[in-house]
């Protein structure tokens, strides 16, 4: 089975190919789609019903392109990141395509990390922290350090 950051290595080359991004502008795509994803996890979590939602979309039950959650990232990373770069509509859509592109990748990399039986809460606290193989940084420290290599190289 491919790693957590093969996974999303793979997403990430397929979204950002091609894309020119201006070398002022990575520290602040990357620190902002991050936190933009964390951000919508945080909010929904919070909400009624939101551990629901998103054990729904961490678990496959619910297409992340459709997902309010994957909907809340793209939103607050036009909002708080894109709005204020001015990259210009075919770079922001690109790197807006990578949120629902991550978020669906994730389904497939949470699993029964308890060992009871069924893809819960718990699991998903798990493979965020540990990202599942050991690997200490979890799942956004991956999204994170995969983003950085690639939009370092984007020049």
């Amino acid at each position: 089975m491919a790693s957590i950051s093969d996974l999303i290595m793979q997403q990430v080359k397929s979204a950002v190919g091609g894309v020119q991004i201006p070398s002022g502008a990575q520290s602040q795509i990357l620190n902002g789609m991050s936190s933009s994803v964390l951000g919508s996890l945080t909010q929904t979590v919070a909400k009624p019903g939101g551990v629901d939602v998103i054990s729904a979309l961490l678990s496959g039950k619910t297409n992340a392109a459709t997902s309010p959650v994957t909907k809340l990232a793209g939103n607050l990373f036009k909002t708080n990141i894109l709005k204020n770069l001015n990259l210009g509509s075919g770079t922001n859509n690109a790197l807006m395509g990578l949120i629902p592109m991550v978020m669906g990748k994730l389904s497939n990399v949470i699993r029964d990390r308890d060992g009871d039986g069924d893809v819960d809460l718990n699991d998903i606290i798990l493979s965020l922290k540990s990202g599942g193989s050991g690997s200490g940084a979890g799942v956004l420290g991956a999204a994170t350090s995969i983003l950085g290599g690639i939009l370092g190289r984007k020049k």
